[in-house]
Parts: structure tokens; C-alpha cells; sequence
């Protein structure tokens, strides 16, 4: 994977991001980010989806499997529109209201650090916006459909 970090770096700088912005975005820390960055240690499987989301890349590119960094499953994918992402904010409260308590979010009976806090959310995020855009192109009639 030595390919990663320097992948990841040119995939941020190309989007006009610094490591701060990112990883604020990615609900990471910059150390976390810079330690991808620079090889010290390698992403999740979940984060680093969500990491070629935020790039918009494939993630086959990103650990050096292809050299087309087109993102290409998502461009057959709806694009949200305002009150889709309003629908997708309000949802995501209500789950992580639901999630509130320190027992509601515990591993083995711990309660959860406040990063692994922030990667559930990003997980839970990522995974609703999926989901209405599968649901977008499923449901949509042709001929409403843009093309």
C-alpha cells in the first residue's frame, strides 16, 4: 500500500482541501489524516469509503489497483438535491438523538471515545445518502429521470 498515502495527498489537493478541512469533514483528526497521508498507518475499510467519497474517487484507486481515479459506481447515481440533503440531516438527528446516552453507544459496556463517536456518524451519514440515492434511481420514473 505504498501508493496510499501519496494517492490520498493528490486526491485532497486536487478537491482544494488542507488536512484540517478534511479530516474535519471526514470527522477524523489531522493526525489520523497525516498519518494516512504519510504511510505511518492505513485506513479502515469504512473511513476509507468515506475518504473517496469526500475525493470522489474510487477506492480501488486510492490503494493503487487502478490508475482511473473516476469514481464511476456513484456516477450512476442520482444526485441528492437541497431537500433531499435537509431529509438526510433531520434523519441522521434522530438517530443520533436516539443514540444519546452513554449506554446507547458502548462497546463491551464502555461507553465510546469521542472519534469512534464521530466515525459512527459518518458511517450512519454515508449510509443514508446511499441509500436515498439508490432509492432515487430505483424509484423514479424514466421519464422524470435525468439522463
Amino acid at each position: 500500500m505504498s501508493d496510499l498515502g501519496k494517492r490520498l495527498k493528490e486526491a485532497r489537493k486536487k478537491k482544494k482541501l488542507t488536512q484540517i478541512e478534511a479530516a474535519k469533514l471526514l470527522g477524523i483528526s489531522n493526525g489520523t489524516l497525516s498519518g494516512y497521508e504519510r504511510n505511518y498507518r492505513d485506513p479502515d475499510t469504512k473511513t476509507l469509503e468515506n475518504i473517496a467519497d469526500l475525493y470522489g474517487v474510487s477506492t480501488d484507486y486510492l490503494l493503487g489497483r487502478s490508475d482511473n481515479p473516476s469514481n464511476h459506481h456513484k456516477d450512476d447515481l442520482p444526485r441528492l438535491t437541497e431537500k433531499d440533503e435537509k431529509d438526510i440531516a433531520k434523519q441522521l438527528e434522530k438517530i443520533l438523538e436516539s443514540m444519546d446516552t452513554d449506554t446507547a453507544l458502548a462497546f463491551d459496556g464502555e461507553p465510546m471515545d469521542e472519534e469512534t463517536k464521530e466515525l459512527v456518524r459518518a458511517a450512519i451519514e454515508s449510509n443514508l445518502r446511499l441509500t436515498k440515492q439508490l432509492a432515487k434511481k430505483k424509484f423514479t420514473p424514466k421519464k422524470y429521470r435525468e439522463d
